[in-house]
């Protein structure tokens, strides 16, 4: 058998167990829910695993590793800042926001405010996020199957993020939240396992020595000692002072946009206690820290073993190089078959992980449209479950060619760095108006608006005239340049413009309701009267 057809199979083997399980959870859900919240089923444990699966996403894997084998120490400021990330999710917003809402952010929101426009903005901003992150899923998704199936044709690739596209709303649209959590969950198992193996064999090789490792990956990155310290990617002396804010934005973007991330926040929705909700935050920065550790073993052994200039050639932002690692390791230790079959297994796993994170973003932007802007704004409440579940069906297959559409277009662009712009646009938008809602009394409807538009406007509008979509070769547009904003990561002008907003906007509002405030803070704090807002 050749190895195009040994890898071809087991990847398909793997795609048909995940369709297998959301076929299988499809039965299970009757009720909106089921299926926006997996019926509330889940113990910490499950859900724990379920971050994971939905964390440790393509940005991570095949990112984070990329940009490690590309530009070294800088590569890995990454890892610390998605992980760091965390904390603020698990002391601020998990247990609160479990015990205020529903379903979605907005139900948060809009419980001590006028309901139509904070949904609004609210709905916008998560389909805005959302997209914005699938762009990046969806982008790694066709460089790893280009890669798996020899597909090196530019039509060809285009054809590979159109049924990727396709394969994600599959299981959206059929599993719903059961059969997306149960596929992160078996996800967030195989690649914990697949990226432990070959970290275990690049250590090995190595005697276990990480020095060894890191000496021979700054060799052969042709940039010496350069490699191992700061300044290569961020920060460097030819781009002056705009570097360094950019490295101070793009630590604020990854550190604060976690806890504004859609997908993330209704999995807090999926358990049937805030206890437990606590207990998956620690349990998923348990598994998420012991994977970022890995990363750094998978960037410089793929560095070391294959090659900066050879990653580079497969694809210019890196994303291919955990994979390629996988087949140069697998060669060198067990032969050409042991390393078509480690290649395959790692880039199926990887496929898997992009899977199970698409499907979460779909579905959290799908349910926003659903339960937020139909049944509360346009249908003002006078709706069925069965009705918002149709709706929220369609919106799934409607932004999921939104998103195949912007993936084609963002060929080339390294997805850990797209990434870092949604947890930007997140950031900006989303968390000001969580965390006002959660812990300021005055906070208002205009405030609330207020926040949410400026953060996603600013944020959105400082990257269209960044260097990431002119004005530079890496470019969306390589050839234009219309670019007046120096950062290629908007977060540090953007997310104080989402929090000033929301000030003034509150200010200049004489909107307040003192009842309203005292049951939702008794609520979130407590836990007192949460099956309350399960339930109406």
């Amino acid at each position: 058998m050749s190895s195009q057809a040994l890898s071809t199979i087991l990847f398909l083997l793997f795609v048909a167990a995940t369709l297998a399980i959301t076929f299988w959870a499809s039965r299970q859900t009757k009720t909106a829910a089921d299926y926006y919240a997996g019926g509330r089923s889940f113990s910490g444990a499950q859900n724990g695993l379920a971050i994971g699966g939905d964390y440790m996403s393509a940005a991570s894997f095949l990112g984070i590793a990329g940009i490690i084998a590309l530009s070294g120490y800088d590569g890995f400021l990454y890892s610390i800042g998605f992980l760091v990330a965390w904390l603020v999710a698990l002391l601020l917003v998990a247990e609160l926001m479990r015990n205020s809402g529903k379903f979605t952010m907005a139900d948060v929101l809009a419980f001590r405010m006028s309901p139509r426009p904070v949904r609004t903005a609210a709905g916008v901003s998560t389909i805005v996020v959302s997209i914005v992150y699938l762009v990046a899923q969806m982008l790694g998704a066709g460089l790893l199957v280009g890669l798996l199936l020899g597909v090196t044709s530019e039509a060809g690739k285009v054809w590979t993020i159109i049924g990727v596209g396709i394969l994600m709303i599959v299981y959206v649209v059929v599993g719903g939240m059961k059969g997306t959590t149960w596929v992160q969950i078996v996800k967030a198992v195989l690649l914990m396992g697949g990226a432990t193996l070959i970290t275990l064999l690049v250590l090995g090789k190595y005697g276990f020595n990480l020095s060894s490792l890191l000496g021979d990956a700054a060799a052969k990155s042709g940039k010496g000692d350069a490699f191992l310290n700061a300044g290569l990617k961020y920060g460097t002396e030819a781009q002056g002072l705009a570097g360094k804010l950019d490295l101070i934005s793009l630590g604020l973007a990854l550190v604060l946009g976690t806890a504004g991330l859609p997908h993330i926040l209704i999995r807090f929705y999926t358990v049937p206690t805030a206890k437990d909700a606590r207990k998956s935050v620690i349990w998923g920065i348990g598994i998420i820290g012991t994977f970022y550790l890995l990363t750094l073993v998978l960037g410089f052994g793929a560095a070391a073993l294959v090659g900066g200039e050879t990653i580079a050639a497969q694809d210019k932002g890196g994303n291919t190089a955990a994979p390629m690692l996988a087949k140069a390791i697998g060669e060198q230790m067990f032969g050409e078959v042991g390393g078509t079959i480690l290649l395959a297994v790692i880039a199926a796993v990887a496929f898997a992980t992009i899977l199970a994170v698409v499907a979460g973003l779909t579905l959290a932007s799908s349910s926003s449209f659903a339960h937020d802007l139909y049944a509360h704004v346009i249908k003002r409440g006078n709706v069925t479950d069965k009705e918002e579940v149709v709706v929220a069906r369609i919106s799934a297959f409607v932004i999921g060619a939104v998103a195949i559409g912007l993936s084609i277009l963002a060929q080339g662009q390294n997805v850990a760095f797209l990434v870092a712009l949604a947890f930007a646009v997140a950031a900006s938008g989303n968390l000001p108006a969580i965390l006002y809602s959660l812990f300021w009394k005055d906070f208002n409807t205009a405030g609330a608006v207020s926040a949410i538009y400026g953060g996603l406007v600013s944020a959105v509008v400082l990257v269209i005239f960044s260097p990431v979509v002119s004005g530079s070769p890496t470019a969306l547009f390589p050839t234009a340049d219309f670019h007046w904003f120096p950062l290629s990561n908007p977060g540090l002008v953007s997310i104080p413009l989402g929090f000033l907003a929301g000030w003034i906007g509150t200010k200049l509002s004489k909107e307040y309701n003192a009842a309203k405030y005292a049951e939702i803070e008794v609520r979130a704090l407590t836990g007192v009267g949460a099956e309350k807002a399960t339930e109406h």
